[in-house]
């Protein structure tokens, strides 16, 4: 076991404010001192040491809770610079050169979906990469719309993007919001938060939608119901991120896939993409 002294009553508080993030995301967590304790082959008194400040953790430490408390990686970089630690963790953009055999994994996967619609996203959902499934549905959206940086929840959720198409409209843009608050309920990101009260604040498209009726549902999910040249696809959505990630742009991306929730839209896909 492992444990760090504490301070003497003269000396300052030490890492006060890591101790004060890591309460948080134990209280997040739900999961007592002692539990944290167990769970990080440490004590009960030297955790309530680190989260009032009057002992400094090592920086094994930090990551060990941190890898318990399951706090995303770029908080991680956040405890240990209130630690008073270098950040661990890397922020390599996706087309610097080391990132080479990620982006052609990544474009072998997306190709692999084909025909079906599948993109890959990252932390602000800004479309990293998409394949030829995602572009057949994007026919009819404002141009404004698909300039550099494209974004998935402004494509969706903008009256000129998919908004007016979807047929449930008012309970995808709920699991849309939903999804992101469960986000801004973990990261502390000042651009994320933007783009929900962004997107959020958009109108209703003209008309508005109906939610469609429940008989309507896949039995297992909620689909999108999308329409598409006088045909209404039916799709359920799937989202897979990378295990273990040792950089920040890696563990915020995420691939998304729309499969088919019946035989007529996958039919429909494979006439649209000529497969």
């Amino acid at each position: 076991m492992k444990t760090t002294a504490a301070l003497p009553p003269s000396s300052p508080p030490a890492a006060a404010g890591v101790g004060a993030l890591l309460r948080e995301w134990r209280d997040r967590r739900r999961i007592s001192q002692l539990e944290l304790a167990l769970r990080a082959d440490s004590s009960a008194r030297h955790i309530s040491f680190i989260e009032t400040g009057r002992s400094r953790p090592s920086q094994e430490m930090v990551l060990r809770l941190a890898e318990h408390l399951d706090v995303p990686v770029r908080e991680r970089n956040a405890l240990l610079i209130a630690a008073g630690y270098a950040p661990t963790y890397p922020e390599t953009p996706l087309d610097d050169p080391s990132m080479e055999a990620l982006r052609s994994g990544i474009q072998r996967l997306l190709t692999g979906y084909e025909p079906f619609p599948a993109l890959v996203v990252d932390g602000t959902y800004n479309v990293q990469a998409a394949n030829r499934g995602i572009t057949a549905l994007l026919e009819g959206v404002d141009e404004s719309l698909l300039q550099p940086p494209l974004n998935a929840m402004r494509i969706t959720m903008h009256p000129g993007g998919l908004a007016p198409r979807i047929r449930n409209y008012l309970e995808w843009r709920g699991h849309l919001l939903d999804q992101m608050e469960r986000q801004l309920a973990l990261l502390r990101s000042a651009p994320l938060r933007t783009l929900y009260e962004e997107v959020s604040g958009y109108p209703l498209p003209e008309g508005g939608r109906e939610s469609a009726a429940a008989g309507d549902h896949a039995p297992f999910a909620l689909p999108m119901l999308l329409e598409h040249h006088g045909t209404v696809l039916s799709f359920i959505s799937t989202i897979t991120t990378f295990n273990t990630p040792m950089d920040v742009t890696v563990s915020e991306l995420a691939v998304e896939t729309l499969l088919p929730a019946d035989p007529e839209t996958a039919a429909h896909l494979r006439t649209l993409t000529q497969l």
